[in-house]
């Protein structure tokens, strides 16, 4: 039987995801213009906008963490399963803001 958690259950899969989330989330947005210019000011060009990366992103990896990790006991055990499904649902709201900050670079001036 697959251990279905209630909606926002605080596990070891959602502390994981938020923490990843929200570090990453940080920088997700400036590191792929900084990675397009070549210039590593570019990671903070838009400090509010990072900061509001770093509170979505940890948000809604709490949220994908804490359902993905115990989804994935079974498969994985317990304490791996919550390890990946933390990191997997820390990386999803990371990488979606990452493609929208490679949207935003390659666009025309």
């Amino acid at each position: 039987m697959i251990n279905k958690p209630s909606f926002g259950q605080a596990n070891l899969a959602a502390l994981i995801a938020l923490a990843v989330g929200s570090i990453l989330g940080l920088f997700a947005l400036g590191s792929i213009a900084a990675i397009v210019a070549r210039e590593p000011q570019w990671l903070a060009v838009a400090p509010k906008a990072n900061i509001f990366s770093f509170f979505v992103c940890g948000a809604v990896g709490w949220l994908l963490g804490g359902q993905i990790g115990p989804r994935l006991e079974k498969l994985l055990g317990l304490r791996n399963g919550h390890i990946v499904g933390g990191i997997v649902g820390g990386l999803v709201p990371v990488a979606i803001v990452a493609g929208y900050g490679w949207y935003l670079a390659t666009q025309p001036a």
